[in-house]
């Protein structure tokens, strides 16, 4: 029997049909590699939203860049509302959430109008206490001992972290989670303190006789085996 003739890649024909499968793979694996892509990137945002998600709500905001509302004015502290920013008077007192919180994350930015800059943000305060609340957790705005942890006037946690010029925004974030508490400067953490005694409280500004700005005020809470108290 006579074998047959191969095909000839002189022919037109056969080019033809090489250049045809090598299209029809090459879109192929193209096709693969996009879907891969699509499949592995909505594995990532569900792999994020969870970690977000899992254990607390979603973050809602406590400043609406308006007006104070959801805020309360402790004692003579001058806070306002203006240019979309919690503009901090000189003056001594607190600004303190309506709300009590128990385990949460907040953030918040802040920046110091003038030099030998004093503020704080306090954690799971009480009411108690003229002008500011008795024995309070604070997390230091002092320029020179800025991120400091204090309870009421004692050192509770050091911090290393160098002073920020006027004018410059800064962000920081503290989560409290039972007896925890963190601290982030600007994404970097800072320190993490485990000797928290209180468990539930206000979230507080401090008011120290310095002009400051807030922006950006929000707070995430976290699932918590302790209810908080209810007024």
């Amino acid at each position: 029997m006579a074998s047959k003739a191969p095909l000839q890649s002189g022919l037109t024909g056969g080019w033809v049909l090489v250049s045809f499968n090598d299209m029809l793979t090459e879109k192929v694996s193209r096709l693969c590699l996009l879907t891969a892509i699509v499949f592995a990137s909505l594995a990532f945002a569900r792999v994020s939203s969870g970690a977000e998600g899992t254990d607390g709500g979603k973050w809602a905001p406590l400043f609406n860049g308006k007006d104070l509302s959801g805020w309360v004015v402790m004692n003579d502290a001058k806070f306002t509302a203006t240019n979309g920013v919690i503009h901090l008077d000189r003056s001594a007192g607190w600004l303190r959430t309506e709300k009590e919180y128990s385990d949460f994350v907040v953030e918040a930015e802040w920046r110091a109008l003038e030099t030998n800059y004093n503020s704080g943000f306090y954690i799971r305060a009480v009411l108690v206490g003229n002008p500011y609340p008795t024995n309070a957790f604070q997390v230091n705005l002092k320029e020179m001992a800025l991120g400091q942890l204090l309870r009421g006037k004692t050192e509770a946690q050091p911090s290393k972290t160098p002073k920020f010029p006027v004018n410059e925004w800064v962000t920081f974030r503290m989560e409290a989670r039972g007896k925890k508490l963190t601290l982030d400067v600007n994404g970097a953490r800072v320190w993490e303190f485990d000797k928290l005694d209180t468990d539930h409280g206000y979230i507080g500004i401090q008011a120290e006789s310095k002009l400051m700005d807030f922006r950006n005020v929000r707070v995430r809470e976290r699932r918590s085996d302790r209810p908080p108290k209810q007024n």
